[in-house]
């Protein structure tokens, strides 16, 4: 490993709680996180970026890089783009991936949620859905990363997935779940942190907040929305529960009550 390059990486997914896990690594005083939170580095994302090499990256985010420290970035949107998959593979082969995956229902409202509050997003919901194949299509150049109208796409996470899983090798990738967050945080930051090869320190999830809140209030998707997403999501839920051995049962629309 060359000095000055990540130990890891949080790559994704967007609304699903990459901000909540930055606030809990900066926590640990053996790691040190590439600074500022916003905007992200997405260096291995971005082409203009990425073409002013590694020296670049290294003397961006990591100059700082305290002797012994565990050193890492959060960038979103890495999960979703094969390219950045590759170039994280080839320049960093020894990286810990950190994916954070929220049920695919739930983030993409949240997605929506978040773009009509920045400003982005006049549509309804189900009138934006219909509308996102050819909005990524026609996604002028300036918002070609940040894809603010992606908002069912980014929910197929097995199809995500499968450019990392097909470059490193499994153990290099911890996949968490945002619903752990509100569940068991404590059990949550065990794990985190084992995985990062730091001193467990469980009371460092205490208090902490979610992050970049989007939902106002009494906003509510629609139930009829809803059951269709779970019916759209579902082969995509299966396909990931196979990818990784992982029970994502908990993603599955509610039963109806009988009798």
């Amino acid at each position: 490993m060359t000095p000055r390059t990540p130990c890891f990486i949080v790559g994704g997914a967007p609304r699903s709680g990459t901000t909540w896990l930055y606030r809990l690594l900066e926590r640990h005083p053996d790691i040190y996180l590439a600074r500022p939170l916003r905007p992200e580095p997405k260096f291995f994302l971005v082409d203009e970026l990425y073409a002013r090499g590694l020296g670049y990256y290294r003397e961006t985010w990591f100059r700082d890089v305290p002797p012994g420290a565990r050193s890492g970035e959060k960038s979103s949107n890495y999960l979703e783009s094969p390219s950045a998959a590759g170039r994280i593979a080839q320049d960093l082969p020894w990286v810990k991936l950190v994916f954070i995956l929220r049920n695919p229902v739930e983030r993409a409202y949240s997605n929506y949620l978040w773009t009509r509050m920045n400003g982005l997003e006049t549509e309804t919901f189900e009138r934006a859905l219909a509308l996102e194949a050819q909005r990524e299509r026609d996604c002028p150049p300036e918002l070609r990363y940040a894809r603010p109208h992606a908002y069912f796409s980014r929910g197929q996470y097995a199809e995500l997935l499968r450019p990392y899983l097909a470059r490193l090798p499994r153990e290099q990738m911890l996949v968490l779940q945002f619903e752990e967050i509100l569940q068991s945080p404590q059990a949550l930051t065990r794990r985190l942190h084992s995985f990062l090869d730091v001193a467990p320190r469980t009371a460092d999830a205490n208090g902490l907040e979610a992050a970049n809140p989007s939902e106002p209030e009494g906003s509510r998707l629609d139930p009829v929305t809803r059951r269709e997403l779970h019916m759209r999501y579902a082969e995509s839920n299966r396909a990931l529960s196979e990818l990784l051995g992982v029970d994502f049962s908990g993603w599955e629309a509610p039963r109806a009550p009988t009798g």
